[in-house]
């Protein structure tokens, strides 16, 4: 069960999305809330002819506008929260980019569940980069909201991206609270079905779920690697699949975050919220 999320409110891009989708979330499992945004420090500032002194104060400057974002956008979620009498704390903190992301992934391992904003590739910004951080490091379930999304969220339609492996089921496992409340579970299991074990096949998560008081059907076809987040994408549209569960794929190379392919191609161009598990 849900009884402890956090959310991260963006400060660089808009909030609504994932304030909307957090509090109703909240208020849907009578948990607590716990919202931080970032107002993010850079050092990349003119450099002025004046020395130190007229180059302190641009970079003081600076954060104190990001600051006044942050406590904008934090404003906006607490309204929302009031309203909704929800149990929640704010933390509007300044921060570099990189503390940011290290704040950001220690929070997250102590709750059931994150919130982040899809990550918008055509702009460059460091809200782009903290949600993707998070998914690596926080050790459980990471809800992405995407950006372009307007209403009520409420998952009743869901769809389990299912390949049998490690990451799907941890996926399957952190989306527990959310599927036992659901209307109707769609199972996609889409490119080569030889490679998933018996054990672990679509018909035997069937089963399983079946034996949870779960029903669920299966959405199975193959395809080339290069059309299965295409192929995801449109089952969600003609199942109108209000959240997908899948695993969040990646490896960590000489520090740097590598997304697998398909997990690229998601946090690119989601229609639905996405609950991603690594």
């Amino acid at each position: 069960m849900f009884k402890n999320l956090l959310v991260l409110i963006p400060s660089e891009r808009p909030a609504r999305p994932v304030i909307d989708g957090a509090v109703l979330l909240t208020m849907a499992y009578g948990a607590h809330l716990d919202a931080l945004s970032v107002a993010y420090e850079t050092a990349n500032v003119p450099i002025a002819a004046a020395g130190g002194a007229a180059v302190a104060m641009i970079v003081e400057e600076t954060r104190q506008h990001a600051l006044e974002r942050a406590e904008a956008a934090m404003l906006v979620f607490e309204v929302e929260a009031k309203h909704a009498g929800i149990s929640y704390t704010c933390r509007t903190m300044s921060a570099t980019p990189g503390e940011a992301i290290a704040i950001a992934g220690a929070s997250a391992r102590l709750h059931d569940l994150t919130v982040v904003l899809q990550p918008e590739p055509d702009r460059d910004t460091f809200d782009n980069d903290v949600p993707q951080e998070v998914l690596f490091q926080s050790g459980g379930p990471v809800l992405f909201m995407p950006y372009t999304f307007r209403g009520a969220f409420a998952a009743r339609r869901i769809g389990i991206c299912w390949d049998g492996s490690r990451l799907a089921g941890r996926a399957l496992r952190d989306a527990m609270p959310l599927l036992r409340h659901a209307d109707a579970l769609t199972i996609i299991s889409i490119g080569n079905p030889g490679a998933i074990p018996d054990e672990a096949s679509p018909q035997r998560l069937v089963e399983h779920l079946a034996r949870l008081g779960l029903p669920a059907k299966i959405m199975a076809f193959p395809a080339a690697h290069s059309e299965i987040q295409p192929a995801i994408l449109s089952v969600a549209a003609d199942e109108s699949l209000d959240l997908l569960v899948m695993g969040g794929y990646g490896h960590s190379r000489l520090q740097e975050r590598l997304l697998g392919g398909v997990t690229r191609e998601m946090l690119q161009c989601m229609t639905v919220p996405t609950l991603m598990s690594h």
